[in-house]
């Protein structure tokens, strides 16, 4: 998508859902990044900047915001939540299968524990 200044800034003022995803703001005097439809009161238009990803936001030094969760966008492995990890699993398994390596190492190489990924099978 665009970042055509105009458009962001209508669809940040008005919480469009629509753009849920398709551009972040970064609110330069808090170090935030938030998404369009965040209910956090809308920081002035001369505080904003917009980026097209949670990631330039975060590379740009904003950090997400605790009430709209913006790196758990629609499209983001986050927003899927646990099928994510379970379809990580299968892969890796189907890949190595579990002969050389234990379910703790998996676990860990998931980013989770091994009680967490026992529970999500």
């Amino acid at each position: 998508m665009d970042l055509n200044q105009q458009t962001c800034e209508r669809a940040r003022r008005c919480r469009d859902p629509r753009f849920d995803g398709r551009f972040f703001i970064g609110v330069t005097t808090t170090g935030i990044y938030c998404r369009p439809i965040c209910p956090a009161p809308s920081p002035k238009e001369g505080n904003v900047r917009y980026f097209a990803s949670a990631a330039g936001a975060a590379e740009a030094g904003f950090r997400p915001c605790l009430r709209c969760r913006p790196e758990a966008s629609p499209g983001t492995p986050a927003w899927l939540g646990t099928s994510t990890t379970v379809s990580r699993a299968l892969r890796l398994i189907d890949e190595n299968g579990l002969s050389d390596e234990s379910l703790e190492d998996l676990a860990e190489h998931l980013g989770i524990g091994s009680r967490q990924l026992v529970r999500l099978f």
